[in-house]
């Protein structure tokens, strides 16, 4: 009797230390330096590379010492383990930041979906606006996420800008497409204006960045950017070369669909492994 009792003892304890070290392991991971655990969003300052600061001193700038990262992680993270990152943009308008979109329209359905959620910003609101300081906040971000995950330059990365949000990432992804980011996708919605064309003939991302998936949402009642403006949107990316472009729809207005975003999130995923099956 005395030897059970001893034996349920010793497992009791084994049992103890073994959850105590998987809590322990869990708040270990720190994305630039900041302590986190899986299933939580992190904020960190972060610096930015001499050539993030020349993208952030356009149209004339002052130039921060460093930018804000946000990262959302599912519950189950593992940095062991590669996984897709949903790089936010957002409008201009409104002084709205990447990071306010990334809580308030993407990070239910992205964490649900298995990804990993990044926002870059300025300290302070920028005096103009523009896409290369968003650039600059955003490349930033991807930085501090490849200095704190070793083999995280390997992770797919797909974008993703709602309104003015989707003209940013039709200019940023391209960008970051020729600094060496696997693009996985872009999830363009409520866009009326077609930037990733223009942002693809300034950046030379090379004619393999054409095979990249483009998902385009459009609402039917959007009264900002018109279901026929949209379908307009997406016959320019297709004129330019572009062979992987699908437009959904669904029942609403100037607005990010919750269901559009699973199947967008869905779509870049399955051909990613379609690529490396």
């Amino acid at each position: 009797m005395n030897r059970l009792l001893l034996v349920g003892q010793l497992l009791f304890t084994l049992n103890i230390v073994s959850a105590l070290t998987a809590q322990a392991a869990e708040a270990s991971f720190k994305f630039a330096g900041v302590p986190f655990s899986p299933g939580s969003t992190v904020r960190a300052n972060v610096p930015l590379s001499a050539q993030e600061k020349s993208y952030a001193a356009q149209g004339g700038n002052p130039v921060p010492q460093g930018a804000v990262a946000v990262m959302a992680t599912p519950a189950n993270f593992d940095p062991t383990k590669s996984w897709p990152v949903l790089i936010i943009c957002s409008t201009s308008d409104f002084k709205r930041q990447n990071r306010d979109d990334l809580v308030q329209f993407y990070q239910r359905v992205g964490l649900a979906e298995g990804w990993v959620l990044l926002a870059g910003d300025g300290p302070q609101h920028a005096r103009s606006d523009t896409a290369a300081w968003r650039l600059a906040m955003t490349m930033a971000a991807i930085d501090a996420l490849h200095r704190s995950f070793a083999g995280s330059e390997k992770w797919p990365i797909a974008c993703a800008g709602f309104s003015g949000g989707a003209k940013g990432a039709g200019s940023i992804a391209p960008v970051l497409a020729r600094s060496g980011c696997q693009i996985t996708g872009i999830y363009l919605t409520g866009v009326n204006e077609d930037y990733l064309s223009g942002g693809y003939a300034r950046s030379h991302p090379g004619t393999n960045f054409l095979s990249t998936p483009i998902y385009v949402s459009a609402g039917h009642d959007d009264k900002i950017a018109r279901i026929e403006q949209q379908y307009d949107v997406a016959g320019l990316i297709k004129r330019t070369g572009f062979n992987r472009v699908r437009i959904g729809t669904f029942r609403g207005g100037h607005e990010v669909n919750d269901a559009q975003t699973s199947i967008a999130l869905r779509w870049f995923r399955a051909l990613q492994k379609q690529k490396f099956s």
